[in-house]
């Protein structure tokens, strides 16, 4: 069976465009989820999930506490150009209110680490499966994030809370406080997330299809002919 020279230029030329395509998509996506488990970290560690409202206090006696708060620890600003914080990361110990909430993060922080060290695979293993292992992975951190999301305005009648915030704090109430960025960021990581793993998705399936079907033909008659 022979094949006209046309056909074969076309073949190569497919194959070609469909490669590079996956591959730059690929490189971007794992740009992306490196990104991603940078952004991870931060959540995981600034004190900056909720704080005070920036309103001028107008009331008789001493002005209330001004400050943020995190996982980890909270931080009250002082005479100092630098807040004085309680707590921290280094004690691995997360403020007891929000325990269930650290745990969460940081599970979502493995998950999504995992995937970044599973790129290394694709040196031994195939590109459809590393990508579906990193894509389940990335919907594992994505949900773990979400339910710590869920649970951090539920956790927020606390003493912690009441010292920074007033005692009009409650459930999904925060007082005389708001959210701040990271708080704000860790709901965008979901979003990233859920885009990360959808596009692994993708790119998974383009692996067992990288070809149109008349160049799949074209190549099966070259084989054929060989």
């Amino acid at each position: 069976m022979s094949v006209s020279p046309a056909l074969t230029d076309l073949s190569r030329l497919y194959q070609t465009e469909f490669v590079r395509s996956a591959r730059a998509v690929g490189v971007l996506w794992a740009v992306c989820t490196l990104c991603f488990a940078i952004i991870q970290v931060v959540v995981l560690v600034q004190p900056s999930w909720i704080g005070t409202a920036d309103t001028r206090y107008q009331g008789v006696g001493p002005a209330p506490p001004s400050g943020t708060l995190g996982l980890f620890e909270v931080c009250v600003e002082s005479d100092w150009p630098v807040p004085d914080c309680r707590g921290g990361l280094s004690s691995l110990s997360p403020l007891p209110s929000f325990q269930s909430v650290a745990v969460l993060v940081g599970v979502s922080l493995w998950a999504v680490w995992t995937s970044v060290l599973c790129l290394c695979l694709f040196r031994f293993c195939s590109a459809a499966t590393v990508y579906k292992i990193c894509a389940w992975l990335q919907l594992t951190a994505g949900f773990c994030l979400a339910l710590a999301c869920l649970l951090f305005p539920d956790s927020w009648e606390s003493p912690e809370m009441r010292a920074l915030c007033g005692d009009s704090v409650g459930s999904f109430s925060p007082g005389n406080c708001s959210v701040h960025w990271a708080y704000i960021l860790a709901i965008l990581g979901i979003l990233d997330a859920a885009i990360l793993a959808t596009l692994a998705f993708v790119l998974a399936n383009r692996q067992d299809a990288l070809l149109p079907p008349d160049a799949k033909d074209v190549t099966t008659g070259l084989l054929m002919s060989a």
